[in-house]
């Protein structure tokens, strides 16, 4: 697959992604709700109206009443819209506060990325419109549930998988088919007990969650013990990107497999090819495309065997490349026809 080389990359080692407004994961979880309180926070700091009066607002803060929050949250009773609130700031996302007497509520987002934030201004717009542009998501965004053994519901594990996306990293060759899931350097390869393990939940439930969210993530399984690729087919890489062949994941499994051969592990199965994942890739990384000359297909004379795929370890051809045996190369000089004058490209000349 030719891959545009404008596309924005997400490389494993960037500090944030993208989260689109109107992808906002739904259904219950304290990541459900930190997501929606950021997508309406201040994207740059200055003056906001709420019901008349006029407010200060700090960068990565909202400011207004109990009705707005519930509103924002998506929760219709006052005691559980605060209750989510403590809880996200017991976790230590966001602080907040509530006037008891001017009933004024205000709240800020601890994770805010700085890099997307906008200059200040007095008398323009602070807030984002509701489902235009993105937020900056933090990739560890999900680490303190996961660290605190906090089990994830599924607004949860929606958002932990996509602030684990990579696109186009050279240690992960699949990340350039179309976006991956990751969990680290050696986790481009999951598995649904490990996912299960993170968010407290059984192989069944993993399993279940993944084809309910599959118009977003999309699985695909591995043969044997090796595991699964989790694709993101949602994230905005700035072209329309499909869904990868199982063909086209099981030759790029192939070369990876064939570049380890000669190196011994200990360890199991999904270990060892994450392993061959981040160790071989960067020599798997399609190239761009060449661009368009407008040269006729005519003119156009190849200058490479065009359907014979070299080795690239020649001591495995016999076993890679070339099936049960090698092939025998035809002797030329057994070719019929006016060959006599070799010298001469095979022509003869009167």
């Amino acid at each position: 697959m030719n891959i545009p080389t404008t596309s924005p990359q997400c490389l494993l080692k960037y500090k944030w992604v993208k989260l689109p407004r109107q992808e906002l994961p739904q259904g219950k979880g304290v990541m459900g709700a930190w997501a929606r309180l950021a997508s309406r926070a201040a994207f740059r700091p200055g003056q906001a109206k709420y019901c008349g009066h006029i407010n200060d607002v700090p960068l990565a803060s909202w400011v207004g009443g109990i009705v707005g929050l519930k509103s924002i949250l998506g929760i219709k009773e006052r005691q559980k819209a605060l209750a989510m609130m403590d809880k996200l700031s017991e976790y230590g996302y966001i602080t907040y506060s509530l006037d008891s007497k001017t009933k004024k509520l205000s709240y800020t987002i601890k994770d805010w990325v700085v890099e997307c934030s906008g200059a200040a201004c007095s008398d323009g717009v602070i807030y984002a419109t509701e489902g235009y542009g993105f937020l900056c998501l933090p990739r560890n965004i999900t680490a303190r549930l996961a660290d605190s053994y906090y089990k994830f519901d599924d607004s949860d594990a929606w958002l932990d998988l996509w602030c684990h996306t990579v696109w186009q990293d050279k240690h992960n060759a699949f990340s350039h088919t179309a976006p991956a899931v990751q969990f680290g350097q050696y986790g481009a390869i999951l598995t649904l007990e490990k996912l299960g393990i993170r968010w407290g939940w059984d192989k069944t439930k993993v399993w279940r969650f993944l084809q309910k969210h599959r118009d977003v993530f999309t699985l695909h399984k591995l043969p044997g013990s090796f595991g699964c690729l989790v694709f993101n087919t949602h994230y905005p890489t700035g072209a329309e990107i499909g869904i990868p062949s199982g063909d086209e994941i099981m030759r790029i499994l192939d070369e990876i497999r064939i570049r380890s051969k000669n190196t011994h592990f200990q360890t199991l199965n999904n270990e060892r090819l994450n392993k061959s994942v981040a160790w071989y890739s960067k020599n798997l990384a399609p190239q761009a495309a060449p661009e368009y000359t407008g040269m006729s297909s005519e003119s156009r004379v190849s200058v490479f065997p065009t359907y014979i795929s070299l080795c690239w370890n020649c001591n495995n051809c016999s076993y890679d490349c070339w099936g049960n045996g090698l092939r025998t190369i035809p002797d030329n000089s057994m070719i019929r026809g006016p060959c006599d004058n070799r010298n001469s490209g095979g022509f003869g000349y009167e």
